[in-house]
């Protein structure tokens, strides 16, 4: 009899949450990829994008922003990741009135502005810093002021600008950049989507250290868009981003690995990539856990821990009709504290 492989026909979920901090409702590369749909949602993507929109989740602290190469000392970025905002916006200024064409300078001017950190915030203003940051050279605030022009965020909406901006800070191997530089190759204004210039810029994306890119450059891989179809290639790319702590991309891996499909077959490591991805809250992956346990694939049966990952995919938006079943099956008991 032939054994049962183990597939993924379910929606995957939302985009990454840019940061670990912020998150906001965002198609999925394989959705971009496999439908190339636009959407309203489409690139509200990254730090600044969310926190233009007030989606700061108040379960985190808003987090430090990096300070650029070579300004670890800095008596500005120093003063902000210590949390003292009002010193930070006083060096930040006297580094602009030294030298007006300081990107750094005008860039944290921006965020905190942007931020609301020491100052009201004033989204006007803060657009204000970022466009002079990035006409100095900065590539964080080249972003930043691309994300605002692409979304018209207190600025008015304008495509060309936004990928100007883009640009410049792809120019700088701005991983973010260059991610949504390839999202945007994909969409390709409503027309015939540019697999070949997006795969371009996430290689791009992942050079500069971006797991989400190696995440997309497996999707290109295993669906054949822009690239020969590859599966082992697309193992390898899945298994970078999922070394990374990518969820989505544990999943992908998971089931090539359980299935023996351009990496050797390895059901255990499978079991287990997908039990990481599930205690990360994938509801993809927590729905594969409840097949595999329903099912006794890789895994003895228990009808039990079947039910316990179904309920939990479910809860997050992942409803399974052909789990029903396990309605029937002993309900998971609270953990005993």
């Amino acid at each position: 009899m032939k054994e049962k492989a183990l597939n993924v026909r379910l929606p995957r979920p939302s985009g990454r949450p840019f940061q670990g901090l912020l998150r906001i409702s965002k198609p999925s590369i394989p959705a971009l990829i496999l439908s190339c749909e636009r959407s309203e949602a489409r690139t509200k993507a990254g730090l600044a994008a969310l926190l233009f929109l007030g989606l700061l989740d108040p379960a985190f602290s808003a987090p430090a922003a990096p300070a650029p190469a070579g300004a670890a000392r800095d008596l500005a970025y120093g003063a902000y990741e210590r949390g003292d905002y009002r010193a930070a916006m006083a060096e930040a200024k006297k580094r602009v009135d030294a030298n007006p064409r300081d990107a750094a300078a005008l860039t944290l001017i921006g965020r905190l502005y942007l931020e609301g950190a020491g100052v009201k915030r004033d989204m006007k203003t803060a657009m204000s810093w970022f466009q002079r940051g990035a006409e100095a050279g900065g590539a964080e605030a080249a972003y930043l002021y691309g994300v605002a022009s692409l979304e018209g965020i207190d600025i008015p909406k304008d495509h060309a600008r936004a990928r100007a901006y883009l640009e410049k800070a792809g120019a700088q191997e701005h991983a973010a950049a260059l991610h949504l530089l390839g999202e945007l190759a994909l969409e390709n204004e409503g027309k015939d989507p540019d697999f070949a210039k997006a795969m371009g810029y996430f290689k791009r994306a992942s050079a500069a250290g971006d797991p989400d890119a190696d995440y997309a450059i497996g999707v290109l891989y295993k669906t054949g868009k822009g690239v020969e179809k590859d599966d082992r290639q697309a193992a390898e790319w899945f298994k970078r981003a999922a070394d990374a702590g990518l969820a989505p991309a544990m999943v992908e891996y998971a089931i090539m690995q359980f299935n023996g499909t351009g990496v050797e077959r390895d059901k255990t490591g499978a079991v287990d990539l997908l039990r990481k991805a599930a205690l990360k809250g994938n509801p993809v992956a927590q729905n594969r856990l409840a097949h595999l346990y329903a099912e006794g694939l890789g895994v003895e049966v228990d009808l039990k821990a079947a039910r316990e990952w179904r309920d939990k995919a479910k809860a997050s938006g992942l409803n399974d009709p052909s789990l029903d079943f396990l309605s029937n099956a002993p309900a998971p008991q609270p953990a005993k504290k």
